[in-house]
């Protein structure tokens, strides 16, 4: 079977998906997933990376995804993913898996808000304004009511905001100061949230600098924060933001089953830093093989 992206956007939605990562990242921290960290080949001569993420979690798969930061007529983010059957190894699908590492990225984000932003939570802030901002803001707005949304971003903020009906900020500092739920979704190498800007009890979803050697949070908000990570395993050696700050509290999953707190007051501020699981992109896969094959029996 070869689905591509128009049929893995048809089968897809972002409220099955949201379910289906607060299942996957409850098993990798309880220990049911077998996946190594992620193999990572530099292009450097073309500023591009190519990475390998196989998985096995009752469903078996790889994701084979590039990321070139400077695409302008292509994504930046291009991927296939190959899901076996585990018993024989035997291919099942090929599918495109560039809409589903977008989806799923704003879904464990969105697993994370749930669990770690204040229940009361209505003011919203992107830094950014592509795929990850467009896909946040769908799937933030599922697990909280915002009542305001701000964006800040170097290029196109004016087109997001008219898109989406949102409020544009003049600046990150703008944007930013006095929101209760913040998403760090840029390209940056470099910090382009501070801490000075945070307000007591305020959350942040950091989805990007996804390198060792890149940031995109200053050191004060590594300081004044409560850092939760998708896998200690994989953001100690790949985020240069949790190699800066140095302690982990807990994995995201450890949360949602209970074996970790998450947020303990109002007033403190919580940081959910992501890299990327392959177990995200198999369980992704695997629901929309699934879909696929009920689709085919019924049709």
């Amino acid at each position: 079977m070869l689905l591509d992206e128009v049929a893995v956007q048809r089968l897809l939605r972002m409220d099955e998906v949201i379910a289906t990562m607060e299942t996957a990242l409850a098993a990798f921290s309880q220990g049911q997933v077998t996946q190594p960290v992620r193999t990572v080949v530099p292009v450097a001569e073309h500023q591009g990376f190519l990475g390998v993420m196989p998985a096995y979690a009752g469903a078996l798969g790889v994701k084979l995804v590039t990321f070139y930061p400077h695409n302008t007529d292509l994504p930046t983010h291009l991927a296939t993913i190959l899901l076996f059957r585990p018993e024989t190894g035997e291919l099942l699908v090929t599918m495109d898996g560039r809409l589903i590492t977008e989806m799923r990225t704003a879904a464990v984000s969105a697993v994370a808000t749930r669990h770690l932003a204040r229940p009361d939570a209505h003011v919203l802030a992107i830094l950014g304004s592509g795929v990850q901002a467009h896909s946040h803001l769908q799937a933030l707005r599922l697990v909280r009511d915002f009542q305001e949304v701000r964006v800040w971003s170097p290029r196109h903020a004016q087109a997001f905001a008219e898109q989406h009906s949102v409020r544009m900020a003049a600046s990150a500092q703008e944007a930013v100061t006095g929101a209760d739920v913040i998403v760090v979704a840029t390209a940056a190498t470099t910090p382009v949230l501070r801490g000075a800007w945070l307000a007591p009890g305020a959350h942040i979803n950091a989805v990007g600098a996804t390198r060792p050697d890149w940031r995109e949070l200053d050191d004060d908000v590594l300081q004044r924060a409560r850092l939760y990570v998708d896998s200690r395993a994989a953001a100690t050696v790949e985020s240069g933001d949790v190699i800066a700050a140095g302690q982990v509290v807990a994995e995201l999953g450890e949360v949602v089953v209970g074996n970790q707190p998450g947020r303990a007051s109002t007033e403190e501020i919580t940081l959910f830093k992501s890299v990327g699981l392959a177990v995200e992109d198999v369980a992704t896969v695997n629901l929309v093989y699934q879909k696929a094959l009920t689709e085919a029996q019924q049709g």
